[in-house]
Protein backbone atom coordinates (compact mmCIF):
# COMPACT_ATOMS: atom_id res chain seq x y z
CA UNK A 1 0.00 0.00 0.00
CA UNK A 2 3.11 2.16 0.61
CA UNK A 3 6.10 2.12 -1.14
CA UNK A 4 8.84 4.45 -0.35
CA UNK A 5 12.46 4.51 -1.71
CA UNK A 6 15.51 6.44 -0.48
CA UNK A 7 16.56 9.06 -3.66
CA UNK A 8 20.56 8.43 -3.41
CA UNK A 9 20.02 4.67 -4.04
CA UNK A 10 16.48 3.59 -4.85
CA UNK A 11 16.42 1.02 -1.91
CA UNK A 12 13.86 0.47 -0.05
CA UNK A 13 12.82 2.18 3.13
CA UNK A 14 12.52 0.16 6.06
CA UNK A 15 8.92 -0.45 7.48
CA UNK A 16 8.27 2.91 9.19
CA UNK A 17 5.32 1.45 10.98
CA UNK A 18 6.59 -1.90 12.11
CA UNK A 19 9.53 0.00 13.72
CA UNK A 20 7.22 2.64 15.29
CA UNK A 21 4.67 -0.09 17.08
CA UNK A 22 8.07 -1.83 17.99
CA UNK A 23 10.07 1.15 19.63
CA UNK A 24 6.51 3.12 20.44
CA UNK A 25 7.42 6.34 19.80
CA UNK A 26 7.32 8.64 16.42
CA UNK A 27 9.35 7.93 13.96
CA UNK A 28 10.52 10.49 11.36
CA UNK A 29 11.66 9.40 7.59
CA UNK A 30 15.29 9.75 6.13
CA UNK A 31 15.43 12.98 4.05
CA UNK A 32 15.39 12.41 0.52
CA UNK A 33 12.77 9.98 0.35
CA UNK A 34 10.50 9.04 -2.92
CA UNK A 35 6.83 7.81 -3.03
CA UNK A 36 6.34 5.65 -5.99
CA UNK A 37 1.93 5.38 -6.41
CA UNK A 38 0.59 2.47 -7.97
CA UNK A 39 0.32 4.21 -11.56
CA UNK A 40 4.41 4.29 -11.26
CA UNK A 41 4.21 8.29 -10.84
CA UNK A 42 7.14 9.21 -8.03
CA UNK A 43 6.94 11.61 -5.34
CA UNK A 44 9.16 13.26 -3.31
CA UNK A 45 7.97 13.06 0.51
CA UNK A 46 8.27 14.54 3.92
CA UNK A 47 6.72 11.50 6.37
CA UNK A 48 6.11 10.38 10.25
CA UNK A 49 4.72 7.95 11.82
CA UNK A 50 2.89 8.47 15.13
CA UNK A 51 1.58 5.88 18.05
CA UNK A 52 -1.89 4.93 18.30
CA UNK A 53 -3.18 4.65 22.23
CA UNK A 54 -6.61 4.13 23.83
CA UNK A 55 -7.07 6.08 27.00
CA UNK A 56 -5.33 3.92 29.39
CA UNK A 57 -2.10 4.07 26.88
CA UNK A 58 -2.57 0.71 25.33
CA UNK A 59 -1.12 0.46 22.10
CA UNK A 60 -3.83 0.14 19.16
CA UNK A 61 -1.75 0.73 15.66
CA UNK A 62 0.11 3.79 14.39
CA UNK A 63 -0.65 6.68 11.74
CA UNK A 64 1.41 7.56 9.11
CA UNK A 65 1.44 11.23 7.91
CA UNK A 66 3.33 12.53 4.76
CA UNK A 67 3.65 15.64 2.58
CA UNK A 68 4.05 15.76 -0.93
CA UNK A 69 6.99 17.97 -1.56
CA UNK A 70 7.77 17.30 -5.01
CA UNK A 71 7.77 21.04 -6.49
CA UNK A 72 9.53 22.39 -2.61
CA UNK A 73 12.56 19.66 -3.33
CA UNK A 74 12.77 20.63 -7.20
CA UNK A 75 12.96 23.90 -6.83
CA UNK A 76 15.65 23.88 -3.55
CA UNK A 77 17.78 21.13 -6.43
CA UNK A 78 17.31 23.92 -9.01
CA UNK A 79 18.76 26.30 -6.80
CA UNK A 80 21.62 24.44 -5.56
CA UNK A 81 22.80 23.46 -9.07
CA UNK A 82 22.43 26.82 -9.95
CA UNK A 83 24.51 27.89 -7.24
CA UNK A 84 27.52 25.58 -8.48
CA UNK A 85 26.98 25.39 -12.23
CA UNK A 86 27.68 27.95 -15.33
CA UNK A 87 24.47 29.10 -16.23
CA UNK A 88 26.01 29.12 -20.10
CA UNK A 89 28.15 25.55 -20.45
CA UNK A 90 26.53 23.60 -17.38
CA UNK A 91 30.07 23.15 -16.18
CA UNK A 92 30.73 23.01 -12.11
CA UNK A 93 31.18 27.63 -11.83
CA UNK A 94 34.57 28.91 -10.21
CA UNK A 95 32.86 28.75 -6.51
CA UNK A 96 32.05 25.14 -7.06
CA UNK A 97 35.58 24.69 -8.18
CA UNK A 98 37.76 26.26 -5.99
CA UNK A 99 35.13 24.42 -2.92
CA UNK A 100 36.74 21.35 -4.26
CA UNK A 101 40.16 22.66 -4.84
CA UNK A 102 40.24 23.21 -0.82
CA UNK A 103 38.93 19.66 -0.41
CA UNK A 104 41.55 18.15 -2.46
CA UNK A 105 43.85 20.65 -1.19
CA UNK A 106 43.42 18.80 2.57
CA UNK A 107 43.72 15.34 1.01
CA UNK A 108 47.08 16.70 -0.28
CA UNK A 109 47.94 17.52 3.26
CA UNK A 110 46.77 14.93 5.58
CA UNK A 111 47.15 11.66 2.92
CA UNK A 112 50.40 12.95 1.27
CA UNK A 113 48.67 12.57 -2.13
CA UNK A 114 49.93 14.95 -5.73
CA UNK A 115 47.11 15.80 -7.48
CA UNK A 116 47.55 18.32 -10.33
CA UNK A 117 45.59 21.68 -11.08
CA UNK A 118 45.13 22.70 -15.18
CA UNK A 119 44.44 26.31 -15.73
CA UNK A 120 43.14 26.85 -19.67
CA UNK A 121 42.68 30.21 -21.46
CA UNK A 122 41.60 30.08 -25.16
CA UNK A 123 43.56 31.18 -27.51
CA UNK A 124 41.75 33.74 -30.79
CA UNK A 125 38.65 33.52 -29.05
CA UNK A 126 38.08 37.27 -29.23
CA UNK A 127 38.36 37.10 -32.87
CA UNK A 128 35.51 35.09 -33.13
CA UNK A 129 33.54 37.62 -30.67
CA UNK A 130 34.08 40.48 -32.58
CA UNK A 131 33.99 38.81 -36.14
CA UNK A 132 30.78 37.38 -35.64
CA UNK A 133 29.04 38.50 -32.03
CA UNK A 134 28.68 37.13 -28.63
CA UNK A 135 26.15 34.30 -29.48
CA UNK A 136 28.33 32.60 -31.47
CA UNK A 137 31.07 32.95 -29.02
CA UNK A 138 28.51 31.54 -26.34
CA UNK A 139 28.14 28.83 -28.65
CA UNK A 140 31.51 28.09 -28.84
CA UNK A 141 32.02 28.00 -25.42
CA UNK A 142 28.85 25.75 -25.34
CA UNK A 143 30.33 23.39 -27.63
CA UNK A 144 33.82 23.13 -26.73
CA UNK A 145 32.83 22.27 -23.00
CA UNK A 146 31.67 18.90 -24.29
CA UNK A 147 34.13 18.15 -26.29
CA UNK A 148 36.59 19.40 -23.21
CA UNK A 149 34.47 17.47 -20.92
CA UNK A 150 34.74 13.54 -23.45
CA UNK A 151 38.68 14.28 -22.63
CA UNK A 152 38.87 13.82 -18.55
CA UNK A 153 38.31 11.55 -16.18
CA UNK A 154 35.12 10.99 -14.23
CA UNK A 155 36.79 11.31 -11.12
CA UNK A 156 38.67 14.73 -12.53
CA UNK A 157 36.44 17.91 -12.34
CA UNK A 158 36.26 20.72 -14.98
CA UNK A 159 34.77 23.88 -14.80
CA UNK A 160 34.38 27.73 -16.64
CA UNK A 161 35.98 29.71 -14.08
CA UNK A 162 34.69 32.84 -15.98
CA UNK A 163 35.00 34.57 -19.83
CA UNK A 164 36.60 31.87 -21.88
CA UNK A 165 38.63 30.23 -19.05
CA UNK A 166 38.53 26.41 -17.82
CA UNK A 167 39.91 24.52 -14.83
CA UNK A 168 40.59 21.27 -15.15
CA UNK A 169 41.27 19.72 -11.11
CA UNK A 170 42.58 16.19 -11.84
CA UNK A 171 42.53 14.28 -8.46
CA UNK A 172 45.29 11.09 -7.56
CA UNK A 173 47.18 12.47 -10.06
CA UNK A 174 50.85 12.91 -10.73
CA UNK A 175 52.47 15.79 -12.61
CA UNK A 176 53.32 13.17 -15.48
CA UNK A 177 49.87 11.92 -15.82
CA UNK A 178 48.47 15.50 -15.71
CA UNK A 179 50.67 16.94 -18.77
CA UNK A 180 49.57 13.39 -20.80
CA UNK A 181 45.55 14.74 -19.60
CA UNK A 182 46.61 18.26 -20.29
CA UNK A 183 48.04 17.23 -24.05
CA UNK A 184 44.81 15.11 -24.47
CA UNK A 185 43.09 18.60 -23.87
CA UNK A 186 45.18 20.78 -26.28
CA UNK A 187 44.60 18.42 -28.69
CA UNK A 188 41.17 18.57 -28.15
CA UNK A 189 40.55 22.20 -28.72
CA UNK A 190 42.94 22.21 -31.55
CA UNK A 191 41.33 19.68 -33.50
CA UNK A 192 38.11 21.24 -32.47
CA UNK A 193 36.52 22.95 -35.67
CA UNK A 194 33.56 25.60 -35.07
CA UNK A 195 31.01 26.72 -38.26
CA UNK A 196 29.13 29.37 -37.66
CA UNK A 197 26.69 31.02 -40.23
CA UNK A 198 29.12 29.81 -43.19
CA UNK A 199 32.82 30.46 -41.91
CA UNK A 200 34.58 28.26 -40.21
CA UNK A 201 37.28 28.69 -37.07
CA UNK A 202 39.86 26.90 -35.28
CA UNK A 203 41.10 28.10 -32.03
CA UNK A 204 44.05 27.04 -29.69
CA UNK A 205 44.05 26.93 -26.29
CA UNK A 206 47.46 27.68 -23.38
CA UNK A 207 48.02 25.70 -20.53
CA UNK A 208 49.33 26.24 -17.14
CA UNK A 209 50.13 23.04 -14.99
CA UNK A 210 50.94 22.69 -11.24
CA UNK A 211 50.85 20.27 -8.85
CA UNK A 212 49.06 20.51 -5.54
CA UNK A 213 51.05 18.73 -2.70
CA UNK A 214 51.21 18.88 1.37
CA UNK A 215 53.58 22.20 1.01
CA UNK A 216 50.68 23.98 -1.47
CA UNK A 217 49.61 26.75 0.82
CA UNK A 218 46.35 27.64 -0.51
CA UNK A 219 43.28 27.74 -2.88
CA UNK A 220 44.54 31.16 -3.88
CA UNK A 221 48.41 30.23 -4.33
CA UNK A 222 47.47 27.33 -6.55
CA UNK A 223 45.24 29.09 -8.79
CA UNK A 224 47.82 31.68 -9.01
CA UNK A 225 50.73 29.51 -9.93
CA UNK A 226 48.60 27.69 -12.46
CA UNK A 227 47.28 31.03 -14.36
CA UNK A 228 51.07 32.26 -14.22
CA UNK A 229 51.82 29.05 -15.85
CA UNK A 230 48.95 29.84 -18.24
CA UNK A 231 50.35 33.72 -19.21
CA UNK A 232 53.83 32.30 -19.70
CA UNK A 233 52.57 29.60 -22.12
CA UNK A 234 50.60 32.39 -24.39
CA UNK A 235 54.00 34.59 -23.80
CA UNK A 236 55.85 31.60 -25.75
CA UNK A 237 53.70 31.57 -28.57
CA UNK A 238 50.43 30.22 -27.56
CA UNK A 239 48.87 26.65 -27.99
CA UNK A 240 51.30 25.58 -25.67
CA UNK A 241 51.56 23.95 -22.11
CA UNK A 242 53.76 25.38 -19.21
CA UNK A 243 54.50 23.50 -16.14
CA UNK A 244 54.91 25.92 -12.89
CA UNK A 245 58.01 25.70 -10.89
CA UNK A 246 59.69 27.33 -8.06
CA UNK A 247 62.70 28.06 -9.90
CA UNK A 248 60.67 30.17 -12.43
CA UNK A 249 61.62 33.15 -11.58
CA UNK A 250 59.37 35.44 -13.40
CA UNK A 251 56.69 33.26 -12.85
CA UNK A 252 57.33 33.64 -9.32
CA UNK A 253 56.62 37.44 -9.58
CA UNK A 254 53.38 36.92 -11.90
CA UNK A 255 52.14 34.79 -9.40
CA UNK A 256 52.44 37.12 -6.83
CA UNK A 257 50.97 40.35 -9.30
CA UNK A 258 47.60 37.55 -9.85
CA UNK A 259 47.66 37.60 -6.24
CA UNK A 260 47.43 41.12 -5.86
CA UNK A 261 45.07 40.73 -8.58
CA UNK A 262 42.38 38.86 -6.60
CA UNK A 263 43.20 40.85 -3.46
CA UNK A 264 42.21 43.99 -5.67
CA UNK A 265 38.89 42.16 -7.07
CA UNK A 266 38.13 41.13 -3.58
CA UNK A 267 38.80 44.11 -1.58
CA UNK A 268 36.59 45.83 -3.81
CA UNK A 269 33.82 43.76 -3.46
CA UNK A 270 34.29 43.57 -0.19
CA UNK A 271 34.65 47.35 0.39
CA UNK A 272 37.68 47.32 1.77
CA UNK A 273 39.64 50.50 0.26
CA UNK A 274 39.95 53.64 1.96
CA UNK A 275 41.02 56.68 1.30
CA UNK A 276 43.36 58.76 3.16
CA UNK A 277 44.56 62.44 2.96
CA UNK A 278 47.93 64.50 3.68
CA UNK A 279 48.31 67.90 3.46
CA UNK A 280 50.38 70.03 0.97
CA UNK A 281 51.42 73.09 2.96
CA UNK A 282 52.31 76.61 1.83
CA UNK A 283 56.21 77.39 2.63
CA UNK A 284 55.75 80.84 3.08
CA UNK A 285 53.09 81.95 5.94
CA UNK A 286 50.03 83.64 4.36
CA UNK A 287 50.14 82.15 0.26
CA UNK A 288 47.32 79.86 1.17
CA UNK A 289 44.51 80.40 4.21
CA UNK A 290 42.20 77.13 2.94
CA UNK A 291 44.44 73.81 3.38
CA UNK A 292 45.43 72.04 0.31
CA UNK A 293 45.21 68.14 0.24
CA UNK A 294 46.32 64.98 -1.46
CA UNK A 295 43.81 62.13 -1.52
CA UNK A 296 45.40 58.79 -0.74
CA UNK A 297 44.22 55.20 -1.70
CA UNK A 298 44.62 52.25 0.97
CA UNK A 299 43.81 49.01 1.06
CA UNK A 300 42.77 46.92 4.13
CA UNK A 301 43.85 43.20 3.46
CA UNK A 302 42.28 40.46 4.61
CA UNK A 303 43.94 40.38 7.90
CA UNK A 304 42.63 43.58 8.54
CA UNK A 305 45.88 45.29 7.67
CA UNK A 306 46.60 48.40 6.22
CA UNK A 307 47.96 48.02 2.56
CA UNK A 308 50.14 51.20 0.61
CA UNK A 309 49.75 51.76 -3.30
CA UNK A 310 53.31 50.71 -3.50
CA UNK A 311 52.50 47.12 -2.93
CA UNK A 312 49.17 46.78 -4.82
CA UNK A 313 49.53 49.19 -7.64
CA UNK A 314 51.63 47.73 -9.84
CA UNK A 315 49.81 44.65 -10.11
CA UNK A 316 46.88 47.12 -11.14
CA UNK A 317 48.54 48.60 -13.86
CA UNK A 318 50.17 45.44 -15.43
CA UNK A 319 46.73 44.10 -14.94
CA UNK A 320 44.49 46.55 -16.37
CA UNK A 321 42.49 47.53 -13.11
CA UNK A 322 44.66 50.93 -12.57
CA UNK A 323 41.35 52.86 -14.37
CA UNK A 324 39.33 50.97 -12.10
CA UNK A 325 40.85 52.06 -8.72
CA UNK A 326 41.26 55.36 -10.45
CA UNK A 327 37.39 55.73 -10.77
CA UNK A 328 36.46 54.59 -7.32
CA UNK A 329 38.69 57.05 -6.17
CA UNK A 330 37.05 59.51 -8.08
CA UNK A 331 33.84 58.74 -7.38
CA UNK A 332 34.64 58.38 -3.56
CA UNK A 333 36.16 61.30 -3.06
CA UNK A 334 33.92 63.58 -4.83
CA UNK A 335 30.52 61.87 -2.72
CA UNK A 336 32.82 62.72 0.70
CA UNK A 337 33.31 66.52 -0.51
CA UNK A 338 29.48 66.44 -1.44
CA UNK A 339 28.39 65.00 1.42
CA UNK A 340 30.55 67.61 3.80
CA UNK A 341 29.59 70.97 2.19
CA UNK A 342 31.10 73.02 5.28
CA UNK A 343 34.67 71.35 5.03
CA UNK A 344 34.75 72.12 1.14
CA UNK A 345 34.68 75.40 2.32
CA UNK A 346 38.12 75.58 4.33
CA UNK A 347 39.57 73.49 1.63
CA UNK A 348 41.25 75.43 -1.45
CA UNK A 349 41.69 71.81 -3.27
CA UNK A 350 42.05 68.49 -3.26
CA UNK A 351 44.98 67.02 -5.47
CA UNK A 352 43.56 63.10 -6.71
CA UNK A 353 46.10 60.69 -8.47
CA UNK A 354 45.47 58.89 -11.97
CA UNK A 355 46.95 56.40 -13.90
CA UNK A 356 48.24 56.09 -17.37
CA UNK A 357 46.09 53.71 -17.98
CA UNK A 358 43.03 55.89 -17.19
CA UNK A 359 45.58 58.98 -19.47
CA UNK A 360 45.42 56.66 -22.35
CA UNK A 361 41.44 55.67 -21.87
CA UNK A 362 39.43 57.83 -24.43
CA UNK A 363 36.33 57.20 -22.24
CA UNK A 364 38.21 58.34 -18.79
CA UNK A 365 37.30 62.32 -19.90
CA UNK A 366 33.92 61.13 -20.07
CA UNK A 367 33.33 59.76 -17.06
CA UNK A 368 35.02 62.48 -15.10
CA UNK A 369 32.68 64.73 -16.62
CA UNK A 370 29.80 63.07 -15.66
CA UNK A 371 30.89 62.56 -11.72
CA UNK A 372 31.69 66.41 -12.00
CA UNK A 373 28.17 66.70 -12.91
CA UNK A 374 26.50 64.35 -10.78
CA UNK A 375 28.24 65.64 -7.89
CA UNK A 376 28.26 69.15 -8.97
CA UNK A 377 31.99 69.67 -7.11
CA UNK A 378 33.35 72.85 -8.68
CA UNK A 379 36.62 71.78 -11.09
CA UNK A 380 38.50 74.34 -9.12
CA UNK A 381 38.72 72.76 -6.26
CA UNK A 382 40.13 69.45 -7.73
CA UNK A 383 43.74 69.32 -8.79
CA UNK A 384 44.27 65.94 -10.63
CA UNK A 385 48.40 64.71 -10.33
CA UNK A 386 49.75 62.37 -13.18
CA UNK A 387 53.26 61.16 -13.01
CA UNK A 388 55.64 62.27 -15.12
CA UNK A 389 56.25 59.09 -16.68
CA UNK A 390 53.09 58.60 -17.94
CA UNK A 391 52.53 61.90 -18.99
CA UNK A 392 55.27 61.55 -21.71
CA UNK A 393 54.02 57.96 -22.83
CA UNK A 394 50.36 59.47 -22.77
CA UNK A 395 51.56 62.78 -24.28
CA UNK A 396 48.43 63.06 -26.40
CA UNK A 397 45.83 62.24 -24.18
CA UNK A 398 47.54 63.76 -21.71
CA UNK A 399 47.23 67.06 -23.23
CA UNK A 400 43.95 66.73 -24.30
CA UNK A 401 42.75 65.71 -20.74
CA UNK A 402 44.02 68.51 -19.25
CA UNK A 403 42.44 71.13 -21.93
CA UNK A 404 39.27 69.99 -21.42
CA UNK A 405 39.14 69.65 -17.52
CA UNK A 406 41.11 73.37 -17.27
CA UNK A 407 37.50 74.66 -18.62
CA UNK A 408 36.33 73.23 -15.68
CA UNK A 409 39.03 75.21 -13.47
CA UNK A 410 40.54 72.21 -12.49
CA UNK A 411 44.13 72.26 -11.85
CA UNK A 412 47.25 69.82 -12.70
CA UNK A 413 50.05 68.75 -11.29
CA UNK A 414 53.24 66.72 -12.43
CA UNK A 415 54.18 64.54 -9.92
CA UNK A 416 57.33 62.62 -9.66
CA UNK A 417 59.41 64.92 -11.79
CA UNK A 418 62.72 64.85 -12.31
CA UNK A 419 62.47 61.31 -12.75
CA UNK A 420 61.75 61.17 -16.62
CA UNK A 421 64.40 61.06 -19.04
CA UNK A 422 62.80 64.77 -21.46
CA UNK A 423 61.74 66.30 -18.58
CA UNK A 424 62.26 70.18 -19.08
CA UNK A 425 61.77 69.60 -23.02
CA UNK A 426 58.25 68.34 -22.27
CA UNK A 427 57.05 70.50 -19.63
CA UNK A 428 56.78 73.56 -21.98
CA UNK A 429 53.90 71.53 -24.03
CA UNK A 430 52.04 70.53 -21.00
CA UNK A 431 49.97 73.61 -19.20
CA UNK A 432 49.95 72.00 -15.97
CA UNK A 433 50.03 74.35 -12.39
CA UNK A 434 52.29 72.33 -9.99
CA UNK A 435 55.29 70.52 -10.56
CA UNK A 436 55.97 68.15 -7.83
CA UNK A 437 59.76 67.09 -7.14
CA UNK A 438 60.37 63.91 -7.15
CA UNK A 439 60.98 62.62 -3.34
CA UNK A 440 63.74 60.56 -4.32
CA UNK A 441 66.07 63.77 -4.57
CA UNK A 442 64.55 65.69 -2.04
CA UNK A 443 64.84 63.28 0.96
CA UNK A 444 68.61 63.61 0.82
CA UNK A 445 69.04 67.44 -0.08
CA UNK A 446 70.99 67.98 3.47
CA UNK A 447 73.74 65.88 2.79
CA UNK A 448 73.92 64.94 -0.91
CA UNK A 449 74.99 67.96 -3.17
CA UNK A 450 74.32 66.66 -5.67
CA UNK A 451 70.62 66.24 -4.88
CA UNK A 452 70.48 69.84 -3.71
CA UNK A 453 71.46 70.90 -6.96
CA UNK A 454 69.05 68.78 -8.80
CA UNK A 455 66.05 70.53 -6.64
CA UNK A 456 67.45 74.11 -7.37
CA UNK A 457 67.32 73.45 -10.82
CA UNK A 458 63.81 71.72 -11.24
CA UNK A 459 62.53 74.46 -8.80
CA UNK A 460 63.98 77.61 -10.92
CA UNK A 461 62.85 76.07 -14.00
CA UNK A 462 59.67 75.45 -12.77
CA UNK A 463 59.30 79.13 -11.57
CA UNK A 464 61.04 80.57 -15.18
CA UNK A 465 57.74 78.61 -16.76
CA UNK A 466 55.06 79.98 -13.89
CA UNK A 467 54.28 76.99 -12.12
CA UNK A 468 54.43 76.15 -8.25
CA UNK A 469 56.18 73.57 -6.97
CA UNK A 470 55.74 70.68 -4.16
CA UNK A 471 58.40 69.13 -2.30
CA UNK A 472 57.80 65.41 -1.24
CA UNK A 473 59.08 63.49 1.01
CA UNK A 474 59.75 66.63 3.06
CA UNK A 475 60.52 64.32 6.43
CA UNK A 476 62.44 66.52 9.05
CA UNK A 477 62.46 70.12 9.79
CA UNK A 478 66.39 70.25 8.20
CA UNK A 479 64.98 69.25 4.85
CA UNK A 480 61.80 71.88 5.27
CA UNK A 481 64.56 74.59 6.23
CA UNK A 482 66.54 73.52 3.27
CA UNK A 483 63.49 73.58 0.55
CA UNK A 484 62.19 77.07 2.35
CA UNK A 485 65.73 78.35 1.64
CA UNK A 486 65.73 76.85 -1.68
CA UNK A 487 62.47 79.14 -2.43
CA UNK A 488 60.55 75.83 -2.99
CA UNK A 489 56.59 76.72 -2.55
CA UNK A 490 54.56 73.85 -0.69
CA UNK A 491 56.04 71.00 1.09
CA UNK A 492 54.53 67.58 1.71
CA UNK A 493 55.39 64.72 4.31
CA UNK A 494 55.59 63.00 7.44
CA UNK A 495 57.41 66.40 8.25
CA UNK A 496 54.34 68.21 7.85
CA UNK A 497 51.97 65.56 8.97
CA UNK A 498 51.31 61.82 8.22
CA UNK A 499 48.45 61.10 5.67
CA UNK A 500 45.24 60.32 7.78
CA UNK A 501 42.07 58.94 7.10
CA UNK A 502 39.73 61.40 5.05
CA UNK A 503 36.98 61.19 7.78
CA UNK A 504 39.60 63.09 10.17
CA UNK A 505 40.32 66.10 7.96
CA UNK A 506 38.99 69.25 9.65
CA UNK A 507 40.35 71.53 7.13
CA UNK A 508 42.54 73.68 8.89
CA UNK A 509 45.50 71.59 8.97
CA UNK A 510 47.45 72.33 5.81
CA UNK A 511 49.16 75.19 6.89
CA UNK A 512 52.94 75.36 8.48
Amino acid sequence: MFRIIREEDREPVSNLVARCIKEDKVVGLVNHTILISRNGQEYAIQDSVAPIRSPDGKLLGAVMVFTDITETRRLAQQMAHQASHDSLTGLLNRREFERRLQRTLETARTDRIEHTLCYLDLDQFKVINDTCGHVAGDELLCQLASALHDKVRTRDTLARLGGDEFGVLLEHCHLEEGMRVANALRDAVQGFRFDWEGKSFRIGVSIGITPITEATESVASVLSQADSACYAAKDRGRNRIHVFTLEDTELVRRSGEMEWVRQINQALEEKRFRLFCQPIAAIEPGRDEKGHYEILLRMINEEGTLVLPAEFFPAAERYHLASKLDQWVITTAFDWLHDHPHLLDHISMCSINQSGHSLGDAAFLEYVNREFERTGIPGNKICFEITETAAISNFASAGRLIADLKKRGCQFALDDFGSGLCSFAYLRALPVDFLKIDGAFVKDIVDDPIDLAMVKSINDMGHVLGKRTIAECVENQAILDKVREIGVDYAQGYGISAPKPLDELTGVDARL
